[in-house]
């Protein structure tokens, strides 16, 4: 009794024509025949021309992806810039006293940034009257310990939010903790309190827009981190 033929199949006819790679040369007439419908249209295009439009969208695709890396490039290349003057100006303040304030307002400034404010504790005696060390409370000092990056996202009716001029406009909000910085040589295994020193925090740094997605929880905070590192480096003049 015979064997039922089995039909030849679409994929067996692609894995002949894969591993038979000299077909279209011994039967080249072919290819000037194969027609394909064009996905701009319902007209029947030849294989050439087909081969064409998906290197026309190739190109097209590769094109995009540059103008997006050199858009991303120029980008970065402007908050670079803006975070180099906003340095400048803190390394440019005489008086420690002022240096919160500089912080705030070069914020505003240079980052265009509706809202921006600051608080600061474990500051010395002789800073201590000042409003930026005012109106802490340890629920806030503790929320802050807790921060090992900068908060992003909506306005949950933070405490901090409170220390803003009109804190009612804040529909999204970055909470950047500040901590003490140690010069290197001075964390030593000898000396532990230094140690402890170094991570401990100093102050909250508040940044809010009215727009509510300004600040978003999958935005990146490389930026906003350097930003507390080189406010935290500044107000090391206040201990």
């Amino acid at each position: 009794m015979s064997n039922p033929i089995t039909p030849i199949t679409e994929d067996d006819i692609a894995n002949f024509l894969v591993n038979t790679p000299d077909f279209f040369e011994r039967h080249a007439q072919l290819l000037s025949n194969v027609r394909f419908v064009s996905p701009h249209g319902q007209r029947a295009v030849s294989l050439q021309e087909r081969q064409a439009d998906m290197l026309r969208e190739k190109i097209r695709a590769l094109e995009q992806r540059m103008m997006e890396m050199i858009r991303n490039g120029s980008d970065n290349a402007v908050l670079s810039d803006r975070l180099h003057r906003w340095s400048q100006s803190l390394l440019m303040t005489q008086h420690p006293a002022d240096i919160p304030g500089i912080i705030v307002d070069e914020i505003q400034h240079h980052f265009m940034v509706p809202q921006v404010a600051i608080r600061v504790w474990h500051v010395g005696e002789a800073f201590q009257i000042e409003h930026f060390a005012q109106g802490v409370s340890d629920d806030v000092k503790a929320f802050v310990n807790g921060l090992r990056t900068p908060y992003c996202g909506v306005n949950a009716e933070f405490e901090a939010v409170q220390w803003l001029a009109h804190p009612h406009e804040a529909q999204s909000v970055a909470l950047l903790p500040l901590r003490s910085t140690v010069s290197p040589w001075e964390v030593k295994e000898d000396n532990p309190s230094k140690v402890a020193e170094h991570d401990a925090t100093l102050g909250l740094l508040v940044l809010a827009s009215p727009d509510p997605q300004r600040f978003h929880s999958s935005m990146g905070t490389d930026l906003l981190s350097r930003i507390a590192e080189l406010a935290s480096a500044a107000l090391s003049r206040l201990r």
